[in-house]
């Protein structure tokens, strides 16, 4: 008889639109493997869900609510945003989270997150193995900044790509109706810290060259005020307003964000924010010209009416994927989409070690930039376009949205409290 043993799933970081999706998928698919995999604990808030034994039975939720899943926005589980140390400075954490699987009967460990949240399941399988209970670890891709390794795309990414373009296809029709008599500039800033993909797709709500956004800037590019505001104005010159999209992540030649503040997060991140009305206020005090400015913030990441199809299949893939090659015997890897070479665009899953994805960031190409800095290449558009493709619009009730109610009941915990 086969032994069947408990899998632990989480949720890590920013959240997505779809995260909920490969939650699902892993869900669903562990339901059909009850010769190998008994219950799916999910950690309350991540991996913190592990350090405080605070695991959710999802055994204890229908199969409609499971479903549910696939259509419903932000973390259904709660996320965090948190760093495991290295081995050699500190066992103890790595006991605690060992000791709760133990107790849970718990060999399959999916964390579902970006590439800090690769190495904390990387970190997990070697310790486990030190401490002789080894655990299979699975990486789930996630993380709207579509910056991870080893992966074509990210799934979260082709969603939030698909709002960005379609707000700024909208606002730049509402600066046009303006511009004659009052609005000439508007400002959009969106994520992307150190890659600036979320900025690039905003290049998809043009039809012609001279449609908005007529100024896009990467973190890869060093920004230079001068020839910013030389291109505003010779914008400005020719179609009467001008649209920007900035990444949060812009910086100076010198490796200065334009937006830094003294905060950091529990990453040691500097936190960013207030790129938008720096620039606008640079146009406003160079040009004269009246503005106005949006910090698409969380509003890019949690905006499941406006997913794309093709995320939404690929968040659910990697989520079905990962159980898959989990019971098929693969370890420490993280499940991946692959983009195959043909002319129409199809993909399948995959899988990469998580070394080679942990703590690494993928910046958008240098064949993805226009020469000028200010715009994307056709290559790139080539690269994006299919990701947004194809609407899937969830169910609504009284006109918003009806998303899953998870009952969220715990497992009775088996140890004592663990202060950390």
């Amino acid at each position: 008889m086969t032994d069947i043993f408990n899998a632990f799933y989480a949720q890590s970081g920013g959240v997505t639109a779809v995260i909920n999706a490969s939650a699902c998928g892993v869900i669903e698919t562990a339901r059909t493997c009850t010769d190998k995999i008994g219950t799916v604990f999910a950690g309350k808030n991540g991996i913190l869900g592990a350090l405080k034994e605070e695991l959710i039975d999802t055994s204890l939720e229908s199969a409609q609510t499971i479903a549910a899943l696939r259509y419903t926005p932000g973390g259904a589980f709660g996320s965090c945003r948190y760093r495991l140390p290295d081995s050699e400075e500190s066992n103890t954490l790595y006991q605690r989270i060992i000791a709760v699987f133990k107790a849970h009967n718990i060999r399959y460990f999916f964390y579902n997150g970006g590439g800090d949240s690769m190495d904390t399941a990387h970190k997990i399988g070697l310790m486990s193995e030190r401490l002789d209970y080894p655990v299979t670890c699975i990486g789930i891709p996630k993380t709207i900044d579509n910056d991870l390794a080893a992966t074509d795309s990210c799934p979260g990414f082709g969603s939030a790509a698909k709002y960005i373009a379609t707000s700024v296809k909208e606002a730049a029709l509402d600066v046009i109706s303006m511009q004659e008599t009052s609005t000439k500039i508007f400002v959009m800033e969106v994520m992307g810290r150190n890659a600036g993909w979320l900025a690039a797709s905003a290049a998809l709500a043009m039809n012609n060259k001279s449609d908005a956004p007529h100024i896009l800037l990467f973190p890869e590019v060093d920004f230079s005020r001068e020839l910013f505001l030389a291109r505003v104005e010779e914008t400005v010159e020719n179609c009467g307003y001008c649209v920007i999209v900035a990444a949060e992540g812009i910086r100076y030649a010198d490796g200065t964000f334009l937006s830094a503040s003294r905060s950091t997060d529990a990453f040691g991140n500097v936190q960013l924010g207030g790129t938008a009305p720096i620039l606008a206020r640079m146009i406003k005090d160079a040009l004269g010209y009246k503005y106005h400015w949006c910090v698409a913030d969380y509003l890019q990441r949690s905006a499941r009416h406006l997913a794309s199809t093709i995320d939404v299949e690929q968040a659910y893939a990697v989520g079905k994927s990962a159980v898959e090659i989990a019971i098929a015997g693969q370890n420490r890897v993280m499940t991946s989409v692959i983009r195959e070479p043909e002319e129409t665009f199809k993909w399948k899953t995959g899988s990469v070690p998580l070394e080679m994805v942990a703590n690494v960031v993928m910046k958008l190409p240098d064949n993805f930039i226009a020469t000028d800095g200010f715009h994307i290449t056709d290559t790139c558009r080539a690269y994006l376009a299919p990701l947004i493709q194809g609407e899937d619009i969830p169910p609504f009730k009284d006109g918003v949205p009806d998303y899953a109610l998870f009952k969220g009941t715990m497992a009775e915990k088996k140890l004592a409290d663990f202060k950390f």
